[in-house]
């Protein structure tokens, strides 16, 4: 089977499109997959690392990129339509899989005048505008919420969950301290960098108890390093982890965005966690993720806007000493999960192409 996996941008579309492709080559190894992406976005690293080609169009964003970037833009879309019809007729795929960012929408719509069968993939509760529109013309949507369904036409929709990287956690010597797992997502987060400083400063009599593991982006990474630096505690501070699962296997707990991809690691290998949606985020889809883990006892709150420093060691501290709830917030996190979803995918993808299933 050959199969298109479209989008990317942000580690929230790539990630669970590299776990569906694992799947599909675990399934079968002769299946071929090609990624399409674009030239800004952290495909162009990821891809080539996790073993698989990359082919890149011109799309880039509208919003807020000034006159000259909305020209660019505009530009873009019709070479990226037409880029797209050039690797269709290339690549030759029996199926196209949309999971969001900039490069899914023109290959989608150059599959559908192929007659190549397509499908996309809803991460989040509320879809944005794209998968939204998207929706009305493919083949099948895969959603990881049963709220999503109300957003797509009705016998469309398959509920799967979010397709997560790793079938199981490593088996990893566990730390003496309490490690304290700390991201803003495969991009950084100013926000939370800076609130982390000023929690560990006022959880100084914590030193000899807690190790903290940081991934701050790339942006942030020198000033981050150098806070710590006049800090006691033992962290590692790095700009970015490939060794995301070596880094939830050993978390105690997560302080991290609320993601539809970090959502569904946290769900699937049952980790507790403070979420701090992103609020610009379209349709406040990160709070409403982050609501839903917090009505089932799976995760904790604080909006963006409410964060600082203080109240985020006051968190800390309250559940560093109440090792029952954090041990009923990692066992609600596993209820909610859904580690079979990249199988449940791959195996609709297959019934939707007409091929045997392998």
């Amino acid at each position: 089977m050959r199969v298109i996996v479209a989008g990317g941008g942000t580690g929230g579309h790539l990630f669970p499109g590299l776990a569906v492709a694992q799947e599909f080559k675990r399934r079968d190894a002769m299946n071929e997959i090609l990624f399409v992406g674009t030239a800004q976005g952290i495909e162009v690293r990821a891809v080539p690392a996790a073993g698989f080609p990359l082919e890149l169009i011109p799309v880039k964003g509208l919003k807020g990129r000034g006159v000259r970037g909305v020209l660019e833009g505009l530009y873009g879309i019709p070479a990226s339509f037409l880029r797209s019809l050039g690797i269709l007729r290339r690549f030759r795929p029996d199926y196209v899989l949309g999971v969001g960012g900039y490069a899914s929408g023109p290959l989608l719509l150059a599959a559908k005048t192929r007659r190549v069968r397509t499908a996309i993939l809803e991460e989040n509760l509320r879809p944005g505008l794209t998968n939204e529109m998207l929706g009305k013309i493919v083949d099948r949507v895969f959603t990881s919420y049963q709220g999503s369904a109300k957003y797509f036409p009705r016998g469309r929709v398959v509920e799967t969950g979010n397709p997560v990287r790793w079938r199981a956690l490593p088996e990893v010597e566990r730390e003496t301290k309490f490690m304290l797992f700390i991201f803003g997502g495969s991009q950084g987060a100013r926000r939370i960098n800076q609130c982390t400083i000023d929690m560990l400063k006022q959880l100084g009599d914590m030193q000899s108890s807690l190790k903290i593991l940081h991934q701050t982006g790339k942006l942030d990474f020198e000033e981050v390093r150098a806070a710590y630096a006049e800090l006691p505690f033992e962290a590692v501070v790095v700009p970015f982890i490939d060794g995301m699962d070596q880094a939830y296997a050993r978390a105690d707990l997560v302080i991290c965005r609320s993601g539809a991809a970090t959502i569904a690691e946290l769900t699937v290998f049952g980790k507790p966690a403070i979420l701090i949606p992103y609020p610009y985020a379209v349709y406040d889809h990160q709070r409403l993720n982050a609501e839903e883990l917090v009505e089932k006892g799976a995760a904790e709150m604080i909006l963006d806007r409410e964060l600082d420093g203080a109240k985020l060691a006051a968190r800390v501290r309250a559940l560093y000493a109440d090792r029952a709830r954090l041990a009923a917030m990692a066992a609600a996190a596993k209820r909610i999960g859904r580690p079979d979803a990249a199988e449940r995918i791959v195996e609709e993808s297959y019934a939707l192409t007409g091929e045997s299933r392998r």
